[in-house]
């Protein structure tokens, strides 16, 4: 993912910055534990989209 775009993503809920994980393809959100899926090199920031991440996977 380009490093300009993941500077100006933010998370659409609370505002804070996504971090990528470019291993599963998600961009997360640590104060919302969430992760919005990267989907053919877009990334999909609807709430609805993302899923809920366990406190093991926020570490």
């Amino acid at each position: 993912m380009d490093k300009r775009l993941l500077d100006i993503l933010v998370c659409p809920l609370c505002k804070s910055q996504l971090h990528l994980d470019a291993n599963k393809q998600e961009l997360i959100c640590k104060a919302d534990r969430l992760a919005y899926p990267i989907r053919d090199d877009v990334p999909v920031t609807l709430v609805d989209e993302a899923r809920s991440l366990s406190a093991d996977e926020i570490a």
